[in-house]
Protein backbone atom coordinates (compact mmCIF):
# COMPACT_ATOMS: atom_id res chain seq x y z
CA UNK A 1 0.00 0.00 0.00
CA UNK A 2 2.93 2.38 0.59
CA UNK A 3 4.23 1.87 -2.50
CA UNK A 4 0.65 2.50 -4.35
CA UNK A 5 0.45 5.48 -2.26
CA UNK A 6 3.79 6.76 -3.46
CA UNK A 7 2.79 6.26 -7.34
CA UNK A 8 -0.15 7.95 -6.50
CA UNK A 9 1.90 11.13 -6.07
CA UNK A 10 4.59 11.14 -8.75
CA UNK A 11 4.58 14.46 -10.77
CA UNK A 12 4.44 13.81 -14.21
CA UNK A 13 8.04 15.11 -15.21
CA UNK A 14 9.38 12.42 -12.90
CA UNK A 15 6.71 9.87 -14.06
CA UNK A 16 7.95 10.69 -17.59
CA UNK A 17 11.79 10.52 -16.34
CA UNK A 18 11.40 7.30 -14.57
CA UNK A 19 9.78 5.73 -17.90
CA UNK A 20 12.15 7.02 -20.35
CA UNK A 21 14.87 5.72 -17.70
CA UNK A 22 13.40 1.82 -17.78
CA UNK A 23 12.71 2.34 -21.64
CA UNK A 24 16.49 2.81 -22.12
CA UNK A 25 17.24 -0.03 -19.40
CA UNK A 26 15.11 -2.45 -21.57
CA UNK A 27 16.82 -1.33 -25.28
CA UNK A 28 20.07 -2.19 -22.94
CA UNK A 29 18.63 -5.35 -22.14
CA UNK A 30 17.73 -6.20 -25.95
CA UNK A 31 21.49 -5.13 -27.29
CA UNK A 32 23.02 -7.59 -24.56
CA UNK A 33 21.16 -10.43 -25.28
CA UNK A 34 21.17 -9.78 -28.60
CA UNK A 35 24.52 -11.06 -29.30
CA UNK A 36 23.21 -14.49 -28.37
CA UNK A 37 21.39 -14.63 -32.27
CA UNK A 38 24.57 -13.70 -34.05
CA UNK A 39 24.45 -17.80 -35.20
CA UNK A 40 21.04 -17.69 -36.92
CA UNK A 41 21.45 -18.32 -40.47
CA UNK A 42 18.78 -16.08 -42.67
CA UNK A 43 18.06 -15.44 -46.03
CA UNK A 44 19.59 -13.35 -48.22
CA UNK A 45 18.03 -9.57 -48.58
CA UNK A 46 15.40 -9.40 -51.63
CA UNK A 47 14.71 -5.63 -51.68
CA UNK A 48 12.45 -2.79 -50.03
CA UNK A 49 9.35 -5.49 -49.57
CA UNK A 50 11.58 -8.36 -47.90
CA UNK A 51 12.21 -8.12 -43.88
CA UNK A 52 15.85 -9.94 -43.65
CA UNK A 53 14.82 -10.86 -39.82
CA UNK A 54 12.78 -13.80 -39.96
CA UNK A 55 13.82 -17.75 -39.91
CA UNK A 56 14.08 -19.78 -43.47
CA UNK A 57 12.01 -22.72 -42.31
CA UNK A 58 9.23 -21.50 -40.26
CA UNK A 59 7.78 -24.23 -38.10
CA UNK A 60 4.22 -24.41 -36.01
CA UNK A 61 5.80 -23.40 -32.74
CA UNK A 62 7.55 -20.47 -33.90
CA UNK A 63 4.40 -19.21 -36.16
CA UNK A 64 2.38 -20.36 -32.25
CA UNK A 65 4.78 -18.76 -29.93
CA UNK A 66 4.85 -15.26 -32.12
CA UNK A 67 1.28 -14.97 -32.99
CA UNK A 68 0.16 -16.21 -29.00
CA UNK A 69 2.25 -14.04 -27.67
CA UNK A 70 0.80 -11.38 -29.79
CA UNK A 71 -3.04 -11.95 -29.43
CA UNK A 72 -2.02 -12.24 -25.22
CA UNK A 73 -0.70 -8.91 -25.24
CA UNK A 74 -3.14 -7.27 -27.15
CA UNK A 75 -6.27 -8.40 -25.34
CA UNK A 76 -4.91 -7.48 -22.04
CA UNK A 77 -3.66 -4.05 -22.78
CA UNK A 78 -7.09 -3.70 -24.40
CA UNK A 79 -8.88 -4.73 -21.30
CA UNK A 80 -7.20 -2.34 -18.92
CA UNK A 81 -8.11 0.37 -21.46
CA UNK A 82 -11.76 -0.72 -21.38
CA UNK A 83 -11.06 -0.96 -17.25
CA UNK A 84 -10.00 2.29 -17.05
CA UNK A 85 -12.46 4.04 -19.68
CA UNK A 86 -15.25 2.20 -17.42
CA UNK A 87 -14.13 2.39 -13.64
CA UNK A 88 -11.99 5.12 -13.46
CA UNK A 89 -12.84 7.64 -15.78
CA UNK A 90 -10.96 10.56 -14.11
CA UNK A 91 -7.29 11.87 -14.63
CA UNK A 92 -4.74 12.01 -11.65
CA UNK A 93 -1.56 13.72 -11.05
CA UNK A 94 0.09 10.51 -10.46
CA UNK A 95 -0.79 7.01 -11.23
CA UNK A 96 -3.80 4.99 -10.75
CA UNK A 97 -3.53 1.26 -9.49
CA UNK A 98 -4.35 0.11 -12.84
CA UNK A 99 -1.19 2.48 -14.54
CA UNK A 100 0.59 -0.03 -12.37
CA UNK A 101 -1.30 -3.02 -13.46
CA UNK A 102 -0.60 -1.77 -16.84
CA UNK A 103 3.20 -1.03 -16.61
CA UNK A 104 3.58 -4.57 -15.09
CA UNK A 105 1.91 -6.05 -17.56
CA UNK A 106 3.60 -4.22 -20.68
CA UNK A 107 6.92 -5.52 -18.98
CA UNK A 108 5.78 -9.13 -18.25
CA UNK A 109 5.70 -9.34 -22.22
CA UNK A 110 8.67 -7.38 -23.29
CA UNK A 111 10.54 -10.30 -20.93
CA UNK A 112 7.76 -12.64 -22.69
CA UNK A 113 8.88 -11.59 -26.25
CA UNK A 114 12.58 -11.18 -25.40
CA UNK A 115 12.62 -15.55 -24.20
CA UNK A 116 9.74 -16.45 -27.33
CA UNK A 117 12.87 -14.93 -29.53
CA UNK A 118 15.91 -16.29 -28.10
CA UNK A 119 13.98 -19.74 -28.10
CA UNK A 120 12.41 -19.61 -31.38
CA UNK A 121 13.31 -15.98 -33.17
CA UNK A 122 10.66 -15.44 -35.58
CA UNK A 123 8.02 -12.32 -34.86
CA UNK A 124 5.08 -11.99 -36.90
CA UNK A 125 7.09 -10.66 -39.61
CA UNK A 126 7.00 -14.52 -41.16
CA UNK A 127 3.52 -13.97 -41.91
CA UNK A 128 2.31 -10.72 -42.52
CA UNK A 129 4.14 -7.65 -44.66
CA UNK A 130 6.46 -5.02 -44.07
CA UNK A 131 4.69 -2.26 -44.60
CA UNK A 132 2.13 -3.25 -42.26
CA UNK A 133 4.15 -2.65 -39.56
CA UNK A 134 5.06 0.67 -41.42
CA UNK A 135 1.65 1.53 -41.42
CA UNK A 136 0.58 1.08 -38.20
CA UNK A 137 3.14 3.53 -36.76
CA UNK A 138 2.15 6.07 -39.95
CA UNK A 139 -1.69 5.97 -38.66
CA UNK A 140 -1.09 6.49 -35.02
CA UNK A 141 0.42 9.95 -36.40
CA UNK A 142 -1.96 10.44 -38.43
CA UNK A 143 -4.75 9.78 -35.78
CA UNK A 144 -3.00 12.20 -33.14
CA UNK A 145 -3.36 14.87 -36.30
CA UNK A 146 -6.44 14.21 -36.31
CA UNK A 147 -7.68 13.96 -32.36
CA UNK A 148 -5.09 17.85 -32.36
CA UNK A 149 -6.92 19.81 -34.86
CA UNK A 150 -9.15 21.34 -32.86
CA UNK A 151 -6.33 22.29 -30.18
CA UNK A 152 -3.06 23.14 -32.44
CA UNK A 153 -5.21 23.35 -35.70
CA UNK A 154 -3.48 21.41 -38.59
CA UNK A 155 -2.06 24.28 -40.81
CA UNK A 156 -0.11 27.05 -38.78
CA UNK A 157 -2.35 26.93 -36.42
CA UNK A 158 -5.81 27.02 -38.19
CA UNK A 159 -8.00 23.73 -37.84
CA UNK A 160 -9.46 21.86 -41.02
CA UNK A 161 -13.19 21.55 -40.64
CA UNK A 162 -13.60 18.70 -39.30
CA UNK A 163 -16.67 17.45 -37.19
CA UNK A 164 -16.68 17.37 -33.82
CA UNK A 165 -17.95 14.10 -33.23
CA UNK A 166 -15.28 12.39 -35.39
CA UNK A 167 -12.63 13.93 -33.64
CA UNK A 168 -14.40 13.38 -30.60
CA UNK A 169 -14.62 9.62 -32.11
CA UNK A 170 -10.86 9.88 -32.36
CA UNK A 171 -10.25 11.04 -28.85
CA UNK A 172 -12.51 8.45 -26.94
CA UNK A 173 -11.05 5.39 -28.99
CA UNK A 174 -7.41 6.20 -30.18
CA UNK A 175 -6.11 4.21 -26.74
CA UNK A 176 -7.47 0.91 -29.31
CA UNK A 177 -5.61 1.59 -32.09
CA UNK A 178 -2.73 3.34 -30.74
CA UNK A 179 -2.11 0.33 -27.81
CA UNK A 180 -2.55 -2.49 -31.23
CA UNK A 181 -0.04 0.09 -33.44
CA UNK A 182 2.31 -0.87 -30.66
CA UNK A 183 1.85 -3.86 -29.57
CA UNK A 184 1.70 -5.06 -33.45
CA UNK A 185 4.80 -3.16 -34.47
CA UNK A 186 6.62 -4.81 -31.04
CA UNK A 187 5.84 -8.34 -31.76
CA UNK A 188 6.46 -8.07 -35.72
CA UNK A 189 10.05 -7.88 -34.72
CA UNK A 190 12.20 -10.48 -33.17
CA UNK A 191 14.63 -8.56 -30.43
CA UNK A 192 17.41 -8.87 -32.51
CA UNK A 193 20.41 -6.09 -31.41
CA UNK A 194 20.94 -3.97 -34.78
CA UNK A 195 21.08 -0.62 -34.83
CA UNK A 196 17.68 -0.31 -36.36
CA UNK A 197 15.86 -2.60 -33.75
CA UNK A 198 17.23 -1.00 -31.06
CA UNK A 199 16.17 2.20 -31.78
CA UNK A 200 12.62 1.03 -33.14
CA UNK A 201 12.36 -0.79 -29.84
CA UNK A 202 13.31 1.98 -28.08
CA UNK A 203 10.73 3.59 -29.45
CA UNK A 204 8.16 1.17 -29.11
CA UNK A 205 9.02 0.88 -25.21
CA UNK A 206 8.42 4.87 -25.18
CA UNK A 207 4.75 4.20 -27.26
CA UNK A 208 3.95 1.17 -24.48
CA UNK A 209 5.05 3.32 -21.75
CA UNK A 210 2.39 6.17 -23.06
CA UNK A 211 -0.80 3.56 -23.43
CA UNK A 212 0.25 2.55 -19.85
CA UNK A 213 -0.29 6.44 -18.25
CA UNK A 214 -3.82 6.42 -19.72
CA UNK A 215 -5.65 9.06 -17.38
CA UNK A 216 -2.68 10.97 -15.97
CA UNK A 217 -1.29 13.90 -16.67
CA UNK A 218 1.91 12.85 -17.82
CA UNK A 219 -0.12 11.10 -20.72
CA UNK A 220 -1.16 14.62 -22.29
CA UNK A 221 2.28 16.49 -21.23
CA UNK A 222 2.19 18.49 -24.28
CA UNK A 223 5.82 18.54 -24.66
CA UNK A 224 6.36 14.90 -23.63
CA UNK A 225 3.89 13.70 -26.41
CA UNK A 226 5.29 15.80 -29.36
CA UNK A 227 8.39 14.27 -28.68
CA UNK A 228 7.03 11.07 -29.12
CA UNK A 229 5.50 12.36 -32.70
CA UNK A 230 9.04 13.76 -33.86
CA UNK A 231 10.88 10.15 -32.54
CA UNK A 232 9.51 9.11 -35.79
CA UNK A 233 12.06 11.59 -37.69
CA UNK A 234 14.63 10.91 -35.85
CA UNK A 235 14.47 6.68 -35.97
CA UNK A 236 13.51 7.20 -39.80
CA UNK A 237 16.37 9.21 -40.61
CA UNK A 238 18.97 6.90 -38.82
CA UNK A 239 17.41 4.14 -40.26
CA UNK A 240 17.89 5.18 -43.51
CA UNK A 241 21.16 6.37 -42.85
CA UNK A 242 21.74 2.74 -42.02
CA UNK A 243 20.17 1.25 -44.68
CA UNK A 244 21.49 3.05 -47.89
CA UNK A 245 24.41 5.47 -46.24
CA UNK A 246 25.18 9.31 -46.69
CA UNK A 247 23.92 9.84 -49.93
CA UNK A 248 20.51 8.29 -49.65
CA UNK A 249 17.46 8.97 -48.95
CA UNK A 250 17.42 9.93 -45.65
CA UNK A 251 16.81 13.85 -45.89
CA UNK A 252 13.36 12.56 -47.14
CA UNK A 253 13.10 11.81 -43.84
CA UNK A 254 14.24 13.78 -41.82
CA UNK A 255 12.91 17.02 -43.67
CA UNK A 256 9.43 15.55 -44.18
CA UNK A 257 8.54 14.54 -40.76
CA UNK A 258 10.44 17.47 -39.33
CA UNK A 259 7.89 19.47 -41.80
CA UNK A 260 4.80 18.40 -40.52
CA UNK A 261 6.24 19.71 -37.01
CA UNK A 262 6.67 22.99 -38.72
CA UNK A 263 3.22 23.08 -40.15
CA UNK A 264 1.57 21.68 -37.05
CA UNK A 265 3.13 20.17 -34.52
CA UNK A 266 4.64 23.14 -32.80
CA UNK A 267 1.70 25.23 -33.00
CA UNK A 268 0.61 23.37 -29.79
CA UNK A 269 3.41 24.11 -27.69
CA UNK A 270 2.64 27.61 -26.68
CA UNK A 271 5.52 29.45 -28.32
CA UNK A 272 5.61 32.76 -29.55
CA UNK A 273 5.09 33.69 -33.02
CA UNK A 274 8.88 34.93 -33.00
CA UNK A 275 10.00 31.48 -32.46
CA UNK A 276 8.07 30.00 -34.88
CA UNK A 277 9.07 32.23 -37.03
CA UNK A 278 12.44 31.13 -36.04
CA UNK A 279 12.08 27.73 -36.21
CA UNK A 280 10.73 27.99 -39.74
CA UNK A 281 13.19 29.73 -40.71
CA UNK A 282 15.94 27.09 -39.74
CA UNK A 283 13.59 24.54 -41.49
CA UNK A 284 13.78 26.23 -44.89
CA UNK A 285 17.62 27.32 -44.26
CA UNK A 286 18.43 23.57 -43.49
CA UNK A 287 16.65 22.37 -46.51
CA UNK A 288 18.78 24.30 -49.08
CA UNK A 289 21.95 23.98 -46.95
CA UNK A 290 21.41 20.05 -47.23
CA UNK A 291 20.26 19.85 -50.87
CA UNK A 292 22.98 21.96 -52.27
CA UNK A 293 25.51 20.30 -50.33
CA UNK A 294 24.21 17.18 -52.62
CA UNK A 295 23.86 18.48 -55.41
CA UNK A 296 20.06 17.87 -55.48
CA UNK A 297 18.63 21.40 -55.02
CA UNK A 298 16.06 21.13 -57.54
CA UNK A 299 14.49 17.58 -56.08
CA UNK A 300 14.69 18.97 -52.18
CA UNK A 301 10.54 20.26 -52.88
CA UNK A 302 9.25 17.09 -54.22
CA UNK A 303 11.22 15.03 -51.99
CA UNK A 304 10.62 17.25 -48.28
CA UNK A 305 7.02 17.64 -49.15
CA UNK A 306 6.12 13.80 -49.91
CA UNK A 307 5.41 12.68 -46.42
CA UNK A 308 3.71 15.61 -45.27
CA UNK A 309 1.36 15.16 -48.12
CA UNK A 310 0.96 11.55 -47.30
CA UNK A 311 -0.12 12.74 -43.46
CA UNK A 312 -2.54 14.93 -44.26
CA UNK A 313 -4.05 13.26 -46.99
CA UNK A 314 -4.40 10.23 -44.78
CA UNK A 315 -6.08 12.29 -41.89
CA UNK A 316 -8.82 13.45 -44.72
CA UNK A 317 -9.53 9.86 -45.77
CA UNK A 318 -9.46 8.91 -42.28
CA UNK A 319 -12.01 11.36 -40.88
CA UNK A 320 -14.19 10.71 -43.90
CA UNK A 321 -14.51 7.16 -42.83
CA UNK A 322 -15.05 8.25 -39.26
CA UNK A 323 -18.06 10.02 -39.86
CA UNK A 324 -19.24 7.08 -42.31
CA UNK A 325 -18.97 4.40 -39.92
CA UNK A 326 -20.74 6.91 -37.57
CA UNK A 327 -23.14 7.70 -39.55
CA UNK A 328 -24.08 4.12 -40.57
CA UNK A 329 -24.06 3.36 -36.73
CA UNK A 330 -26.54 6.25 -36.32
CA UNK A 331 -28.43 5.15 -38.70
CA UNK A 332 -28.62 1.50 -37.10
CA UNK A 333 -29.53 2.74 -33.72
CA UNK A 334 -32.21 5.32 -35.45
CA UNK A 335 -33.92 2.28 -37.27
CA UNK A 336 -33.77 -0.03 -33.88
CA UNK A 337 -35.67 2.37 -32.38
CA UNK A 338 -37.98 3.12 -34.64
CA UNK A 339 -38.90 -0.76 -34.94
CA UNK A 340 -39.67 -0.73 -30.84
CA UNK A 341 -41.63 2.11 -31.14
CA UNK A 342 -39.82 5.06 -29.53
CA UNK A 343 -39.41 8.37 -30.04
CA UNK A 344 -35.95 9.23 -32.18
CA UNK A 345 -33.97 10.94 -30.30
Amino acid sequence: MERLAWTRTLTPARTLALGVAASALLTGMVWLLGRRLAGIELLPDQGASWYYWKLPEPTLWTRLTAWAGYAAHQVAFWGLIYYAQTRVRRYATGLHPVNVVALAVNAGFIALHTVQTHLFYDGLAQDVSIFSSQGSVVLLLVVVLLMENRRRGMFAGKPLPLGRQVVDAARRYHGYLFSWAAVYTFWYHPMEATSGHLIGFFYMFLLLLQGSLFLTRAHTARWWTVSLELTVAVHGTLVAVMTSGPDGAWPMFLFGFLGVFVLTQMHGLGLSAGVRWMLAAAYVGAVVVVYALRGEVGAALGEVVRIPLIEYALVGVLALLVWLLLSAVARVRGRRTRERGLPVP
